[in-house]
């Protein structure tokens, strides 16, 4: 039930601009698709943190795969949901809108109280 509130929640964000301290400025892009091998919660999302200059400095996404890490033995699997910071691209764990929601705010703030 939480989930379906924080998707609830999550798709009515969607084209949302908020201003942040010092000229920062987020925004958030989400609606639902069709499930499929890349996007199995039926959720595309962006989720964005823009420095003053308009430059991206947080991205979480799943927009496009990102390449795995080369390991000697392992089996290669694309994965879609991710996250920039900066110029490093991660694979992020998508649990739940709701989680997705919580952790971006919280990277958020951990950036803006570097600066």
């Amino acid at each position: 039930m939480e989930s379906d509130i924080g998707l609830e929640v999550l798709l009515q964000l969607n084209n949302e601009i908020f201003p942040m301290e010092n000229g920062y400025w987020t925004k958030i892009e989400a609606k639902s698709v069709p499930s499929n091998q890349h996007i199995p919660h039926g959720i595309k999302y962006s989720l964005t943190l823009h420095s003053p200059n308009n430059a991206r400095i947080l991205g979480y996404d799943n927009a496009h795969a990102i390449k795995p890490k080369k390991k000697k033995y392992s089996a290669k699997r694309l994965t879609w949901d991710h996250k920039h910071k900066r110029k490093i691209v991660e694979p992020y764990e998508f649990e739940s809108a709701s989680q997705l929601l919580e952790d971006f705010w919280m990277d958020v703030d951990k950036i803006l109280l570097e600066k």
